[in-house]
């Protein structure tokens, strides 16, 4: 198995979630993070883990397609997406705006998106937190999976479940292979730091759940010799007991 970070940067997002990059705007107030989605190459498939803001370089370049070049593999190669909720600074990568509209970005892919998850974005219209133009343009794509299990495997390798905490339906993932674990937990442990400090953040939709599933999973992944993928932690990418 093989793990690579397609981080995007370090930014700070303000209270309308407006995201900066952060090196050029460290007074601004906001939370600060990195955005950065996770491929996940096996003997079957090239999983990406959430698909970050699409943030692009100065030439105007999706910033995870050049990492993925500077890696020798096409967008094309990609097989699965799996998004964990659909908050905008996790699923904008899935697809790319031209002159002519919005192209899938990850024209092999399939992606896998929790419906119940869905139907809370759209009750909350005005959220910014999500970006409606590019969901409404996501869900028509004829590669979506729709998922409404509680938990299950999407193959032999790819474990799911909806755990909620940062949003209702929230899922997170664990992928094993020749006896290697890569979890996770999306936003309910986005960070190193949430591990060492023991607090119901108030950006959660249940802070308390999220931190008690913290407890949990940290248990597990030192019993387990668990890797964590931390998508908004600004230094780390990879935790490994």
């Amino acid at each position: 198995m093989k793990i690579i970070a397609l981080k995007e940067g370090n930014f700070v997002a303000d209270k309308f979630k407006n995201f900066k990059i952060l090196e050029e705007n460290s007074e601004d107030k906001g939370v600060r993070m990195s955005i950065q989605p996770f491929l996940i190459i096996t003997e079957n498939d090239y999983i990406l883990i959430d698909a970050g803001f699409g943030w692009r370089n100065p030439e105007n370049k999706l910033i995870i397609n050049k990492i993925l070049e500077e890696e020798n593999i096409q967008t094309s190669q990609i097989t699965k997406v799996l998004l964990s909720h659909l908050h905008k600074d996790h699923i904008n990568g899935t697809l790319v705006k031209t002159d002519y509209g919005f192209e899938p970005n990850f024209p092999n892919a399939k992606i896998y998106i929790q419906k119940r998850e869905l139907d809370f974005a759209f009750e909350n219209r005005g959220n910014p937190s999500f970006d409606f133009e590019i969901l409404e343009m996501l869900i028509q794509q004829p590669n979506v999976i729709w998922m409404d299990d509680d938990q299950g495997k999407i193959t032999d390798e790819i474990y799911y479940e909806v755990v909620g905490g940062h949003t209702p339906f929230m899922q997170i993932f664990k992928i094993t292979e020749n006896n290697e674990t890569v979890f996770y937990g999306a936003d309910n442990l986005p960070q190193e730091s949430y591990l060492k400090y023991h607090l119901a953040y108030k950006s959660d939709f249940d802070g308390k759940k999220a931190m008690q599933l913290r407890i949990e999973w940290q248990k597990e992944a030192i019993e387990n010799n668990w890797k964590i993928l931390l998508y908004h932690d600004l230094q780390k990418s990879i935790l490994q007991f």
